[in-house]
């Protein structure tokens, strides 16, 4: 009796040690299960991913993001990197709710016989630590993730929460999930990965420092051969492939034994750069380097190459003239120079540019020895040590001694002979202290076709097409004579080339032309074609600085142009971007177009959230069944700026800016070509900026900080060169040809001197046939006879240009002569007003 007593004791004991622990643990569970995070928003994971650029041929050009995660979908991930990891990290992951019973028993027992403390979690478990918790070690962390572990099992499948697993995911090298690390270790898809790549990645989630595969390469093959050795016992693989794979090396791309993803990349460069900052402004910074963006760009790669070649070609040219050498500035010790390890690891460290392909590569070197006749170098990547001769820094003021140390680190090419390659020497470089910026757009879309922002973007990422503000000086006088033409103004209107003084802020402004001389009465042609600043001052009081001001804010040159003068000169400063985007609306009949880095951008879904291109086809759907000769029509909607006679009219000037003004000695190409120069005061920022019917491009040269680069500096000296060189390989890929004619008018053969006009038969080189609007009589009202003379009177003793006579005419230097008595004598240059006189841009 006393036995069944204890039993039914002990038994009641027991029950109520049951049910007491069930409440206990439905206690926990109740109260640590209230405030949860909604478990269910993990369907709708969207992880942040990497914003990728394509070239328009589908070239991936460049990559951007804060973790670097490629998305794959579960049915993407090869079983093989599904079973390593379930290997690893939890085994019972098909048989378990979302916890592991039997694997925390395990991790007790091996706690309590002195092993390592471990957590036991599981794959479920692991993921909603890493979305919805923290990573604190706490039981209260722990009891949270098994009721959400839970909870997560009845809302997802074994597969989806696999693919937010294996997504999400640290795995090193700022490589976030699977695919993301099979390209960062072995530059690799998942489905091309081997068994013990697979099981390699497979051991890092738990702390990727750890077993790096070269300073911990050990420690790694043998954590990667207990994962295949757990994959074996799984029944995930045989015996003689887990032996096989056992057996492999570990090779990585750390480890040099794979090239690194981004070797196939192009380096980064001002254009996807500035699509970086432009997009990160459009959609914000977040969401550009979170939200898997696929952007397609409008550069046009060959060209880009062409632009940079150009541009890097004339800021050398300019520096290597001055005579000084600066090198890089950077130095490596002069103790590691005898030993070749330490000097070759030393120079990878240092930071300078090795992006500069101008010619050929640009190395990176060290100078080893200096003699009299010649330098010698150690080069990075090139195994002997090379020499550089005397005559090769004869542009160079000084000899060796006088410019480098050992230790100096600097930039050396190959030079080499066109036909055969041989070598000839290796030459010194060095990045120029003059800078500039470049840009060509399609004039029709405005597709950003090429934009350069420097001589080398890992030398100064500041990119001087979009970012520098600079005074534009003379290449902003056609927006001054375009208001005048369309207020009435005739391209024969005269007026008058003569010296003025404008007292502005209690001072006397006393602008000039560049040659120091005057025309007197002369066409509004002229004004463009030689770029006369008295003409252009005049003209912009006669139009209104307000109506110009105007005319500049509806182009985009400005945001908000003061009324104010000297702006006529183009004294205000503005970019290179906005400037060649305004010319556009010059080239294609005045319609407004928007320049643009970008033509479509997708989301990681694929739906289309940005096109540029808003113009319709007409006909495409029916492109097939279009009768011979006839193609689909583009219907535009664009916004129409300027009148396109206005627009017709300007561009037949600036033609003659080419074909006979201040840029007819440096641009000379087989289509017609309309543009202007730009010079400020003491050359302090020299400008071209130019068009065919299909293109317009750019060009800006100046100090960062702006100072004078001498007196032979010209906008036509210096970047016509450059646009020439670029538009010369571009007409061959855009072609062009005349510039299209607006209906609505007539034209008339005028005498680009005096504005008189021609018989219909004149020719000759003062012979320019001029174009009128139907009903407008070009020799009645302003264009008939008036000379515009801004207000500011003319003096009548006034010496004058001659018929003809251009900047460099013979009066504008001194000259000998022989007098009647035989003696000879020298007759100095003819004194004039704007001899005594300074200051103006042109």
């Amino acid at each position: 009796m006393f036995v069944l007593s204890a039993i039914g004791g002990l038994f009641s004991a027991v029950t109520l040690g049951v049910i007491a622990a069930a409440l206990t643990v439905g206690a926990i569970l109740w109260m640590y299960g209230r405030d949860l995070p909604n478990h269910e928003q993990l369907a709708q994971y969207t992880p942040p991913t990497i914003s990728r650029i394509y070239s328009g041929e589908g070239r991936l050009m460049d990559e951007f993001a804060r973790e670097r995660r490629l998305f794959a979908p579960a049915s993407e991930i090869p079983d093989l990197v599904k079973h390593a990891f379930i290997s690893a990290e939890d085994k019972n992951f098909y048989l378990h709710a979302g916890y592991d019973p039997m694997g925390m028993v395990a991790a007790a027992v091996t706690a309590a016989q002195g092993g390592r403390l471990r957590g036991a979690s599981t794959i479920t478990q692991q993921v909603m630590k890493n979305f919805l918790l923290s990573s604190d070690r706490s039981a209260e962390r722990k009891v949270k993730e098994i009721i959400l572990a839970s909870r997560i099992e009845e809302t997802l499948d074994k597969e989806g929460i696999l693919e937010l697993y294996l997504n999400e995911i640290f795995l090193g090298q700022n490589s976030y999930g699977v695919a993301a690390a099979a390209q960062t270790y072995f530059n690799k898809t998942l489905s091309q990965l081997t068994l013990e790549e697979a099981a390699y990645l497979a051991i890092l989630p738990k702390a990727p420092s750890n077993y790096h595969p070269v300073r911990q390469a050990e420690v790694a093959i043998d954590r990667r051969n207990f994962v295949l050795r757990e994959m074996f016992e799984n029944g995930y693989i045989t015996r003689a492939e887990m032996q096989e794979a056992q057996s492999k090396p570990l090779l990585t791309v750390q480890s040099g034994h794979y090239a690194p993803f981004r070797a196939a990349l192009p380096p980064r460069d001002y254009f996807t750069d500035e699509i970086r900052r432009q997009l990160s402004q459009d959609f914000g910074e977040e969401e550009f380097f979170t939200q898997g963006f696929t952007v397609r760009a409008t550069i046009d790669a060959d060209m880009q190459k062409v632009a940079a070649r150009a541009l890097q070609r004339a800021l050398e040219k300019f520096d290597r003239n001055s005579g000084i050498w600066r090198g890089t500035e950077k130095t490596i010790p002069v103790e590691t120079l005898s030993d070749e390890d330490a000097w070759r690891t030393a120079l990878a460290n240092t930071d300078v540019s090795r992006d500069v392909e101008l010619d050929s590569r640009w190395h990176v070197a060290v100078v080893m020895e200096i003699a009299d006749q010649s330098l010698t170098l150690g080069v990075e990547d090139v195994a002997e040590r090379v020499s550089v001769p005397r005559n090769d820094i004869a542009w160079m003021r000084g000899n060796f001694f006088d410019n480098f140390e050992p230790g100096d680190v600097v930039h050396v090419r190959r030079m080499t002979e066109d036909s055969t390659g041989n070598l000839i020497r290796w030459s010194l470089r060095q990045i120029p202290e003059v800078q500039g910026g470049f840009m060509a757009m399609d004039v029709n879309t405005g597709r950003v076709l090429a934009m350069q922002g420097g001589f080398s973007y890992q030398d100064s990422v500041f990119n001087r097409a979009t970012q520098a503000t600079r005074q534009p000086g003379s290449s902003f006088k056609p927006f001054v004579y375009a208001a005048a033409l369309d207020s009435g103004y005739q391209p024969n209107t005269i007026v008058v080339d003569a010296p003025i003084e404008i007292v502005s802020g209690g001072e006397i402004w006393r602008p000039t032309n560049a040659s120091n001389r005057f025309y007197g009465p002369s066409p509004l042609r002229t004004g463009i074609e030689r770029s006369r600043n008295l003409m252009t001052v005049r003209l912009a009081q006669d139009v209104g600085m307000d109506v110009i001001g105007r005319y500049a804010e509806r182009f985009g040159v400005y945001d908000d142009m003061p009324e104010l003068l000297a702006n006529s000169l183009g004294s205000q400063e503005t970019t290179l971007y906005k400037m060649v985007s305004a010319y556009a609306m010059f080239a294609n009949g005045g319609e407004r177009v928007e320049p643009t880095l970008v033509d479509r951008i997708q989301d990681r879904y694929g739906r289309t959230v940005y096109r540029h291109d808003q113009r319709s086809c007409t006909d495409c759907e029916q492109f097939a069944s279009l009768s011979e000769g006839y193609g689909p029509r583009i219907v535009t909607n664009r916004e129409q700026v300027m009148d396109p006679i206005t627009a017709y009219q300007l561009t037949s000037m600036m033609k003659g800016v080419v074909d006979r003004g201040t840029a007819s000695s440096t641009v000379n190409l087989p289509v017609p070509i309309a543009g202007k120069t730009g010079t400020t005061n003491d050359a302090k920022d020299v400008w071209f900026v130019g068009f065919s019917s299909t293109i317009v491009a750019g060009c800006y040269i100046g100090h960062d900080r702006p100072r004078s680069m001498g007196r032979g500096a010209s906008g036509g000296g210096m970047c016509g060169p450059v646009f020439n060189e670029f538009m010369r390989e571009a007409i061959k890929e855009y072609g062009g040809g005349p510039f299209e004619v607006p209906p609505g008018g007539y034209f008339v053969k005028i005498d680009r001197y005096t504005g008189a006009r021609l018989p219909d038969d004149a020719t000759g080189e003062h012979v320019v046939a001029e174009y009128f609007r139907d009903g407008d009589d070009p020799f009645l009202g302003i264009g008939g006879g008036a000379i515009i003379d801004g207000g500011f009177a003319m003096a009548g003793d006034l010496p004058l240009f001659g018929r003809g006579e251009t900047d460099g005419g013979e009066e504008s230097v001194a000259r000998e002569v022989e007098t009647s008595t035989g003696r000879k004598v020298v007759v100095p240059a003819r004194a004039t007003f704007g001899a005594l006189s300074s200051g103006g841009l042109y």
